[in-house]
């Protein structure tokens, strides 16, 4: 079969008939100490993704047809999402290799048939493209949409799979981005949906029973959070809890881990996705809006301390933000007792800790990273899952007497935190994440699309290793890392690494675009060719099938 046939093939086939044969026998290694038969992806010490007679993912360990009582659903949910985090140390070695050898990119003689495969099998797309070119700023209303050489348009979106406007086929690893857990669309969240739109429309103004059901079932299932109030994103939502924090401690620093990403608001346009780039993007920011934000390295609890202590004699710290996983969705992960020691040292210091979990609420189990750790933040921000990919999905919850400074109401002279939105905590949003959450508690989608995620990431493996190459995938449950250029790896620890890294960056960079649309061309779609998230709707087929379209795109290195 030539290499344009393949291109075409790959993400037309039918989702009934994946081609399995070439990686189905080898994605799984044998873990030490076992047997391979012991180790693989469907064996019975993890939770299979395949239904029982009445649909529900059977527990592992739990005899066929077992329903589990709610309680055993909690558990199971937080203890499974994540099955192992990852010898980090090790990581590190492995990712620092790749940042210091050549770049291994699609070869050269490769890409143009890369290219050519959007010309002949995207003509819909890049009409729709290029109006969209004359009427949006890019071409692009959200930073996941732009794919190299033009943006894709979908039509259609259903479980693990997306088709765009040309008919064209592809395994949806990008997700939304991470909301949809369930797998997109799912009928459980849309009837009710539909059902609240006949009834009563999307949007009210006014106190709707499903605000109340929704905030009562995460205070039920995430540890640090009394109180919730429901804002429209995951930036305001941050937004709300700095303010929040800078109301309750009447101090005004903010100090972030350099790297991650907390939204586009003025304060947190600073240290993004490279540490120690402080404004470099804060483009139209004034100086003053970022006067108050600092950033240190991640995995440095004593670089932490250091300007805790510094703050501390220039009035204190009102709060440290974090991803609890790693910044940019544990794309630099976390040792595993960073988080324990920032709220230490949180405690120490008098500052409040807030999680940023609106990428791991949920997907790290019901209880969010704050589940998993064992590490109780103070205010808790949620987005993305929290609406199981509706829209107008943001919130901020902690303990009760700080979030008491949220009272609503107009007029109200308590010492407050302004917050507000005429579209917060709509009908509309608040329905489908109620039964989304109650969905992904009935059916442990943690566990399950965790489980995916260790099946995917262990096929990587094995095709990276068989290949000789320099990549490095790992997994924390369904965020599953598949670094190749290592663009946003590079030491920027100092200004004079930052300059040397420029052009190295632009280069980088470069490579992850043509290997993200290598991986588009063979039904692929992942976030910017470098993140992929698994869902409840990953079965091990589906996972397996992507396999053997990885393994055709790293034939062309």
């Amino acid at each position: 079969m030539n290499q344009d046939t393949k291109l075409a093939g790959r993400n037309t086939a039918p989702a009934q008939a994946p081609v399995l044969a070439p990686v189905l026998a080898s994605v799984t290694p044998p873990v030490p100490g076992t047997s391979g038969a012991a180790t693989a992806a469907s064996a019975s010490t993890t939770p299979s993704s395949a239904s029982r007679a009445d649909g529900v993912p059977a527990l592992a360990g739990a005899p066929a047809g077992t329903v589990p009582s709610p309680s055993a659903t909690d558990a199971a949910s937080d203890a499974w999402a994540v099955s192992a985090w990852p010898d980090t140390h090790a990581l590190y070695e492995r990712l620092a290799a790749l940042v210091n050898q050549p770049m291994r990119p699609i070869r050269p003689d490769a890409m143009p048939k890369v290219l050519r495969w959007f010309d002949d099998h995207c003509a819909g797309s890049k009409q729709l493209a290029a109006r969209a070119a004359s009427v949006i700023p890019g071409g692009v209303q959200h930073n996941l949409a732009f794919n190299h050489p033009f943006p894709l348009a979908f039509a259609r979106a259903h479980g693990a799979w997306l088709t765009d406007v040309d008919g064209n086929r592809y395994i949806d690893f990008l997700q939304a981005g991470g909301p949809t857990l369930l797998g997109s669309n799912p009928e459980a969240v849309r009837r009710p949906v539909q059902a609240l739109l006949e009834d009563c429309g999307p949007v009210t103004g006014l106190l709707h029973e499903y605000e109340v059901k929704l905030a009562e079932l995460v205070c039920r299932h995430m540890p640090g959070v009394e109180m919730l109030r429901m804002l429209g994103s995951g930036t305001e939502a941050v937004m709300g809890a700095v303010r929040l924090a800078r109301t309750f401690t009447r101090r005004n620093r903010i100090i972030k881990i350099g790297g991650a990403y907390h939204g586009w608001s003025d304060p947190l346009v600073y240290g993004m996705r490279l540490p120690k780039t402080g404004r470099m993007e804060a483009t139209g920011i004034p100086r003053g809006a970022t006067g108050n934000t600092q950033e240190c390295l991640p995995n440095d609890p004593e670089a932490l301390r250091r300007l805790l202590r510094w703050n501390r004699l220039r009035g204190g710290t009102a709060a440290v933000l974090v991803e609890p996983f790693g910044p940019e969705s544990g794309t630099r992960p976390v040792h595993k007792d960073y988080n324990a020691q920032v709220r230490a040292l949180c405690d120490e210091f008098g500052a409040l800790l807030i999680f940023d979990e609106v990428v791991t609420g949920f997907r790290a189990g019901l209880g969010g990273a704050q589940g998993y750790f064992g590490v109780t933040p103070d205010l808790t921000v949620l987005g993305k899952c929290l609406t199981g990919g509706y829209p107008m999905a943001g919130a901020i919850g902690g303990r009760k007497d700080i979030m008491m400074s949220l009272v609503g109401g107009i007029g109200t002279t308590s010492r407050r935190a302004f917050v507000g939105g005429t579209l917060s905590a709509n009908p509309l949003s608040c329905v489908a994440g109620y039964h989304a959450l109650l969905e992904t508690e009935r059916t442990h989608a943690p566990a399950v699309a965790g489980r995916a995620g260790d099946r995917l990431r262990r096929g990587l493996d094995e095709i990276i290793q068989r290949r000789g190459l320099p990549y490095v995938a790992y997994n924390l449950g369904s965020i599953v890392h598949l670094q190749t250029s290592g663009v946003l790896l590079l030491d920027t620890s100092s200004l004079w690494k930052l300059i040397r890294a420029k052009d190295e960056a632009k280069r980088r960079k470069h490579m992850m675009e043509e290997m993200g649309a290598a991986f588009t061309t063979h039904g692929l779609i992942s976030v910017a060719g470098s993140r992929l998230y698994t869902s409840l709707a990953d079965t091990d087929e589906i996972i397996d099938d992507a396999l053997n379209r990885f393994d055709d795109v790293f034939a062309l290195v």
